[in-house]
């Protein structure tokens, strides 16, 4: 039976992609900093769950040992911050940069799985007001594409909103893209790992934000300026 590491399955994407998983017969180890949410997911998917918080280095630790041998890596931890950046608090900084990109990092390199899946965000294209979340997500790219060329399977998904814990206490207030639930993404990136796929967005339609903002960066933030 194969063996996979979910980070950030207390809720939203990673409990969701825990819950795949769990369907299509995979053996899971669960991490997240909810214990009680975390041993409600357990009890669904059955598998262990390791609740730690991934920045306190023996947390990391513990998680590493746990998840030794896996098969898959999928990295659904995250936090964001949206706001004016000059009002951002230089801990804030820290902590985004920290738990979206050195942590992955970190975790992928003490396993060293031959597949690595990451949640990032169609925010890798540059987000108003998500200035330093865009960047870590825009990083978890870079380090998905480089990992390949040591022979590691990876896929990186590239969600627009989702309905999780990420909008509580502020309003979504933008025209599009409409937001998806947490269940199609994880569908989404699953069936990617299952074919191999390095990149996938959801909905796909946002590819063409991607792509447009590699052949004509100045086209599109003109547009993204206009449209939001």
């Amino acid at each position: 039976m194969n063996r996979a590491l979910v980070t950030g399955a207390s809720s939203g994407i990673g409990a969701a992609t825990a819950l795949r998983l769990a369907a299509d017969g995979w053996n899971l180890v669960l991490t997240g900093r909810d214990r009680p949410r975390l041993d409600a997911l357990a009890d669904r998917a059955g598998g262990s769950a390791v609740a730690a918080d991934l920045t306190d280095e023996d947390g990391l630790q513990q998680v590493i040992e746990a998840g030794r041998g896996v098969d898959l890596l999928v990295h659904s931890a995250g936090i964001g911050w949206a706001g004016p950046f000059a009002e951002m608090e230089p801990h804030h900084i820290d902590r985004l940069v920290e738990l979206n990109l050195a942590v992955p990092m970190r975790l992928t390199r003490a396993l060293l799985p031959p597949r690595v899946a990451f949640v990032a965000s169609v925010a890798v294209v540059g987000v108003r007001d998500e200035d330093v979340y865009a960047a870590t997500k825009a990083g978890l790219r870079a380090f998905a594409a480089s990992l390949r060329y040591r022979g590691v399977t990876t896929t990186a998904v590239f969600p627009g909103a989702v309905r999780t814990p990420f909008f509580h206490g502020r309003a979504y207030d933008r025209r599009f893209p409409r937001m998806v639930e947490p269940d199609r993404v994880a569908d989404a990136l699953v069936d990617a790992v299952l074919r191999g796929r390095p990149e996938i967005f959801v909905p796909r339609w946002l590819i063409a934000a991607d792509r447009l903002h590699g052949a004509l960066p100045t086209a599109f933030h003109h547009l993204a300026r206009r449209f939001g």
